[in-house]
């Protein structure tokens, strides 16, 4: 990886178009990649690996991991060779043409979808347990009071990310040091590594990492400071990898895998036997969701604006209209209990992750071809030809045992 100087050439027209740009600070950008990361997917986590081991999950995340952090920088370099902020769908437009934008667009909406569907059932849950209101109810409370966060932008959102980022570390380590105290399984007995069950892991691991989204608006944040953006991804990649780490090995430690759940914050917090633990571990499960409620939200939204042709970001009417859409579907089917958590997961990680990790690929050999300015920042030895293409072989090769599996070729997993 390389840094070199590079001139700032935006005029602020060419800055502002139809995105805003909004500064984050340095905890602020890493928090939102720590947010869109740690969702649904680390509740989900210790449930889909129960019959595969912890020791499986960890090597698929250590895999996929790396893998997709590759795909994120590619995203970083292909940013900061274009002068004007854009979303992943215009950066796409920009070197990949009209197809590749749809099918970024359609692979941020996929997952959008997939995980809103997931976050809202998981707060519901939660919402509908402590408050004793019905399910439906609750959803639609949680959703109301996430949309409106979203709606105050980019900054408010980062800021929101931040304080409720460090304090869900604040309380990992509270819960994880309860489990290891308090464990009911035995360590040897969950060191246990069943290949057969592994492969659909990785893609729910490839769902945790499948953040290249964020990347664009994090690069709108750094305009002023383009040589934070790539620590950023780094450090809050390197704190989500720990966190989707020991969630489930600390679940693991207080119950067998058949008493895991497929929320595991509720299993989780019952196991530990202390009503301040057990609102603790939720209270943990509910800003997981929630700060990622808020990252893919955002992201989304200036995709829609900017994809769609809306006038710009900041007007009340496209701002609403997107929001709109982006919100209503997945309340909808969240209520209809049609779509199944950790089937939610799975189609994300699966669809939307594979796209958003093999495009960029061909993005930044475009970019490196016909970008508008020379990067601060290059991903060096990253973007050797071995590692793209593995980046391409192992995601495709993903794709491929996830369409098999749906067809009733192969065994889920779970």
């Amino acid at each position: 990886m390389e840094y070199t100087e590079s001139e700032n050439l935006e005029t602020a027209e060419e800055e502002n178009g139809t995105l805003e740009v909004r500064r984050l600070t340095f905890t602020e950008a890493v928090m939102l990649v720590v947010g869109a990361t740690i969702g649904s997917g680390v509740l989900g986590l210790a449930y889909a690996s129960r019959k595969a081991g912890w020791p499986v999950l960890l090597t698929w995340l250590l895999a996929a991991g790396f893998l997709s952090v590759a795909s994120m920088l590619y995203v970083a370099e292909t940013a900061l060779r274009t002068r004007r902020p854009l979303q992943l769908s215009g950066l796409a437009e920009k070197y990949v043409g009209k197809a590749g934008s749809w099918l970024i667009f359609f692979s941020v909406g996929a997952t959008s979808f997939c995980s809103l569907i997931a976050y809202i059932t998981g707060c519901g849950k939660i919402f509908s347990t402590f408050l004793g209101l019905p399910l439906e109810e609750a959803s639609l409370l949680f959703s109301i009071g996430a949309t409106a966060v979203v709606w105050l932008g980019l900054k408010v959102t980062g800021a929101a990310e931040k304080f409720l980022g460090l304090g869900m570390i604040l309380m990992l380590v509270l819960l994880v040091g309860a489990s290891f105290l308090r464990a009911r399984v035995p360590l040897d007995e969950i060191l246990y590594a069943h290949w057969t069950w592994g492969i659909p892991v990785f893609n729910i691991a490839v769902f945790c990492y499948a953040v290249q989204y964020i990347v664009p608006e994090l690069a709108r944040g750094f305009r002023d400071r383009p040589e934070k953006l790539v620590p950023a991804i780094l450090g809050g990649t390197g704190i989500s990898f720990l966190i989707l780490s020991l969630v489930p090995l600390a679940v693991f430690l207080m119950l067998p895998g058949k008493e895991i759940t497929e929320v595991a914050s509720l299993s989780w917090g019952r196991a530990l036997e202390n009503p301040l633990f057990y609102l603790l571990v939720n209270f943990f499960a509910f800003c997981a969701m929630l700060t990622s409620f808020w990252a893919i939200a955002e992201s989304f939204l200036t995709n829609c604006i900017e994809r769609l042709g809306f006038r710009s970001e900041r007007d009340i009417r496209s701002r609403a209209l997107c929001l709109a859409f982006i919100v209503i579907p997945p309340i909808f089917l969240a209520s209809s209990g049609l779509v199944g958590f950790v089937s939610a997961i799975f189609s994300a990680g699966t669809f939307g992750g594979i796209i958003m990790s093999v495009l960029p690929v061909f993005m930044l050999r475009s970019a490196r071809k016909k970008g508008d300015q020379e990067p601060c920042w290059q991903c060096g030895w990253l973007a050797a030809r071995p590692i793209q293409e593995l980046v391409l072989v192992v995601f495709l090769a993903s794709g491929v045992y996830a369409l098999l599996s749906m067809a009733g070729m192969l065994p889920k997993g779970w």
